[in-house]
């Protein structure tokens, strides 16, 4: 079988959707599949995302997609995203009645919401809306729309979204995240609470930042507002861009992990350093509430973030998280799941 993915969130980029579709790619090629991925890299022009200017979108790319996706015949398509490229394969599967799959990876409606909410603040609610009626349109299309948790198909119901609804999990490689001794941090101030993702808007940092902590707080990543919060927050640690074994270091030198965000659809950091032993920290919302689901986890809480971090750090249980990881996230489990869906 030859399955083609088209997703403008590709190499270079470094973001969940690349990490998933790279996980997935690996394990179905396991499975005998043939998988080809078609990111903006394969089209000569591309322009930088509205504040987001080191990701690429590609411009007019229906004539080459079109003549990308004839040559590769694929036996299924699925689309990942619902930028210039997602919309193109989409019309291009109407076009040559071709059924296509596609994924609800990120809360677009609320992201652009804030983007005209930042600009001008009553925009909100307009903008919110007209966000939500254009990926219902994209995505009601398909012949199944691929959900992380039973939280984000609940949302994509209440909105409006009709196609069948299919779960896709996520996974972690445990042979890069797991257990291990503290190497970093040696000179912070202990405990050390530690975020991992973008830097930018939506993910809600400034929650963490100005949360009241008696240890230290690392930031690792990078992102448009990371200029602007390091020079207001000098106390946190600004770590920049991690990837691989150094990331893995990182998540097992802290001591709790907290996600500020109430806009993530899943966030496979949080498995991923719940993989090294770390419990996490958040609020009760869509993707945190769908993965500590036991004390033994972290800890959520509705209003309070510095609540849930210490209430974490009291739980802290490092083989219960790694057991629990283990049993319940991997990628060749996600794999199945996709094929299972297009």
């Amino acid at each position: 079988m030859k399955v083609l993915i088209v997703s403008d969130a590709w190499h270079p980029q470094i973001n969940g959707v690349v990490r998933t579709y790279e996980y997935l790619s690996r394990e179905l090629e396991k499975l005998g599949i043939d998988v080809q991925v078609i990111g903006p890299a394969h089209f000569p022009a591309t322009l930088p995302m509205i504040f987001y200017p080191e990701i690429r979108l590609a411009v007019r790319p229906y004539r080459r997609l079109k003549r990308l996706i004839d040559e590769y015949a694929p036996d299924k398509i699925h689309i990942a995203t619902e930028g210039p490229l997602g919309w193109a394969a989409r019309k291009y599967c109407l076009r040559h009645d071709r059924a296509f799959t596609t994924s609800y990876h990120t809360q677009f409606p609320d992201y652009i919401a804030r983007r005209f909410a930042w600009l001008i603040p009553p925009l909100y609610k307009a903008a919110h809306q007209g966000a939500i009626r254009l990926v219902r349109n994209f995505h009601n299309a398909s012949s199944a729309v691929m959900v992380s948790t039973p939280s984000v198909e609940n949302q994509l119901r209440a909105w409006g979204f009709t196609a069948p609804m299919k779960r896709l999990s996520r996974g972690v490689d445990t042979s890069l995240f797991n257990p291990g001794p503290k190497t970093l941090f040696e000179n912070l101030k202990r405990p050390v609470a530690l975020y991992v993702g973008r830097i930018a808007i939506e993910k809600n940092l400034e929650d963490f930042l100005e949360m009241p902590w008696p240890g230290s707080k690392v930031i690792v990543g990078d992102g448009p507002v990371r200029a602007r919060l390091s020079k207001k927050y000098k106390d946190t640690l600004f770590a920049g861009t991690k990837q691989g074994r150094e990331l893995a270091a990182h998540f097992r030198s802290a001591d709790v992990f907290v996600f500020p965000s109430k806009t993530d659809t899943f966030g496979i950091v949080l498995i991923e350093s719940m993989a090294c032993g770390l419990p996490v920290a958040g609020y009760n919302v869509t993707g945190p509430k769908d993965i500590i689901t036991e004390p033994h986890l972290g800890a959520l809480d509705d209003h309070s973030l510095e609540k849930a971090a210490l209430l974490a750090l009291s739980r802290s249980d490092p083989q219960g998280c790694i057991e629990h990881v283990r049993q319940n996230y991997t990628w060749e489990q996600a794999a199945r799941q996709f094929l299972g869906a297009i």
